[in-house]
């Protein structure tokens, strides 16, 4: 049995690794700092959270502000929207820019070459704000839940990365599906999706925070409060909050913002929108780097 190989470390070697490990715990404690920073800002009492100083951990322990945020009725319902929103509009758009990747990439379809073209053309140019809104309401989409999700089907951007994905994808196992008599939809299915999965779980992350996220269009598309998602919602009970405060009557004052302040709100609010995001992303992180790797170099 041949022993082991061990090569010694020199000690420029031993230096590096030090100095790596100090830049990276360093460049940690900068991107988590300011998430638990306020996480405590959100669970401390809000008069006393104004004095500031607070940095690790709360100073005085309070639910108060997620429960000011947490009793309002319609947040349970903007929630619901919210997810209906974000799972909707991310399967349609993964579905739709991975079959238009593989149409755009399928060198049996003569037309490909144009569409790719006719794509590219709008990450240039756009018919605007005005115009976006009068289609949306000629279409008879306004106010409904489909305004948020259908105009976000399709994306040059991810058409171009699942595109790169598919042409990696050996040829021969298009041509040998095909042989044996398999539509292009069943290769679509059969093939093309299940061997891009990295790629479309990191369009899944793009699209998916997008959506959630989103609350321009809410405001633009949903007037009479129906489909009021729940980031609109929550940004109503902050300017709700700075309302109160700047209320004369101290009374008033008293009742409405008892150890609670637009601060210790605003924190409890992003808590509350980032928090599913942070829970699912552990489950795509692993596609993450490789979907983008594969999909943006083609080989």
């Amino acid at each position: 049995m041949s022993r082991p190989f061990y090569i010694k470390q020199t000690k420029s070697g031993k230096v590096f690794d030090v100095a790596n490990v100090i830049l990276m715990l360093m460049f940690m404690v900068i991107v988590v700092y300011p998430f638990i920073n306020i996480i405590a800002i959100s669970l401390n009492e809000g008069t006393d959270a104004v004095r500031g100083g607070i940095y690790l951990w709360p100073r005085k322990f309070s639910l108060a502000n997620y429960k000011y945020v947490l009793n309002n009725d319609d947040i349970y319902k903007g929630t619901m929207v919210s997810i209906l929103r974000t799972v909707i509009g991310t399967v349609t758009a993964v579905l739709g820019n991975a079959l238009l990747g593989y149409i755009v990439s399928c060198r049996q379809f003569a037309g490909r070459k144009f569409m790719r073209i006719l794509f590219l053309i709008t990450m240039y140019f756009g018919g605007g704000l005005i115009p976006g809104y009068l289609l949306m309401t000629a279409l008879g989409l306004v106010d409904t839940l489909t305004v948020y999700w259908l105009p976000s089907i399709f994306s040059a951007y991810y058409m171009l990365l699942c595109a790169s994905y598919v042409q990696n994808i050996p040829e021969a196992l298009f041509e040998a599906a095909r042989v044996d008599g398999a539509s292009e939809f069943r290769i679509f299915y059969q093939f093309v999706l299940p061997l891009s999965k990295p790629m479309l779980a990191c369009i899944a992350i793009y699209v998916g925070v997008g959506h959630w996220n989103s609350w321009f269009d809410v405001n633009l598309y949903s007037k009479s409060g129906t489909w009021d998602t729940l980031q609109v919602i929550l940004y109503r009970m902050l300017n709700q909050a700075n309302a109160l405060k700047d209320m004369t009557d101290s009374t008033m004052i008293a009742e409405a913002m008892r150890g609670i302040q637009p601060l210790t709100i605003r924190a409890a609010i992003t808590i509350i929108v980032v928090l599913p995001i942070i829970v699912i992303y552990p489950f795509f992180s692993k596609y993450f780097t490789q979907g983008m790797t594969l999909g943006a170099v083609k080989q």
